[in-house]
């Protein structure tokens, strides 16, 4: 046994004398390290940050929106689709007091206090629907039950009108995805005879299935993750 801890140690011993550290292959990021990271991402104000990441999302987005309301046919009805959470309005106190964990009572508790902040970009991208008189439907995955904290919240940060707002039914299949979920409440939307022509989230989940819009934008979101 001597020879093995003898043989440890000159395999850990530099020439220069000092010991080594024996590190751990592709170990993954420490998480403490991702958070600060993600801090500073949401802080800092260069083009790969988040604000200015947003701001650019929003230039496609209303390009797109001029484009369609330009060539829109007399008797066209336009729609664009919204989500609420990080994409109309920021939770981010919330995240950030909870240290980017998910904590149903404060998040629940955030709704009723309606501490969601406009996200002026989007905010942006709604006031020129309006404009542009162009309809504007807000498709989220909060309950029902939080009917009406969310349109008071979205009215006190700017979101004064809009002609559809669509949350999660309390007994909605525990099967169901929320792609299944937002599509069908897209398709309702198709059904009564809009052409969806944006749809702006940011999670992937809230852009996808069929009926798709014309044109989907993602927005920035690296906090959390909805599949």
């Amino acid at each position: 046994m001597r020879w093995i801890a003898v043989l440890l140690v000159l395999c850990c011993w530099r020439a220069n004398g000092q010991l080594a550290i024996v590190t751990v292959p592709d170990e993954p990021t420490n998480i403490d390290s991702i958070k600060q990271q993600l801090k500073k991402y949401h802080d800092c104000q260069e083009a790969e940050c988040y604000v200015p990441q947003l701001k650019h999302q929003a230039e496609v987005a209303i390009r797109f929106l001029e484009e369609s309301a330009a060539t829109a046919k007399p008797g066209d009805k336009l729609a664009i689709v919204l989500d609420i959470d990080e994409t109309s309005l920021s939770n981010w106190a919330v995240e950030i007091r909870d240290d980017f964990a998910y904590v149903p009572t404060d998040s629940n508790l955030c709704v009723a206090l309606r501490c969601g902040k406009a996200i002026p970009s989007t905010l942006r991208i709604f006031k020129e629907a309006v404009a542009a008189k162009i309809a504007v439907f807000f498709i989220t995955g909060r309950p029902e039950g939080q009917r009406t904290d969310t349109e008071a919240n979205l009215k006190a940060e700017g979101y004064d009108h809009w002609d559809g707002l669509s949350l999660r039914p309390e007994d909605h299949p525990k099967t169901q995805t929320v792609s299944d979920y937002k599509s069908g409440e897209r398709g309702k939307i198709v059904a009564s005879g809009y052409r969806i022509v944006l749809n702006v989230g940011d999670q992937l989940s809230d852009l996808a299935g069929d009926p798709q819009a014309e044109h989907s934008v993602k927005l920035p979101n690296p906090f959390y993750f909805i599949p």
